[in-house]
């Protein structure tokens, strides 16, 4: 299981990766593992502004649907056009290729609330 230093996790299982103003949003190695298969990834919010906690979409395992949740607000800039042809990239390579929004962050205060990888790592028992 692949806990990145280098991103906050939140406790829905969603990871945000910080670049300026900018941030790239996926699913955890966990979350992935746990949904098993993924089959589709469906995303509307593209140009939208969510606030934390709200669901910018939803990803669908072969067993399950589950609801993609904001780990931060912001507008939503992109969603990754590769997992149109390949959702399971997710599974594959869930804090690289398989990022799944990019967005502006509007309250850099709100990435204190997520957790670093040690107490995600705590978080899910692993």
């Amino acid at each position: 299981m692949n806990f990145p230093e280098n991103v906050k996790y939140s406790s829905d299982h969603e990871w945000v990766r910080v670049e300026g103003d900018e941030a790239w949003v996926g699913i955890t190695d966990f979350a992935q593992d746990e949904l098993g298969e993924i089959v589709y990834v469906d995303v509307t919010s593209e140009g939208e502004t969510l606030s934390q906690g709200e669901v910018f979409g939803s990803i669908e395992a072969v067993k399950t649907v589950s609801d993609l949740m904001m780990p931060v607000s912001g507008e939503v800039l992109e969603v990754n056009a590769k997992l149109d042809d390949a959702p399971e990239l997710v599974n594959r390579d869930p804090f690289g290729e398989g990022w799944i929004i990019r967005i502006t962050v509007q309250d850099a205060a709100e990435l204190e609330q997520l957790m670093s990888a040690a107490a995600y790592k705590k978080f899910t028992g692993k």
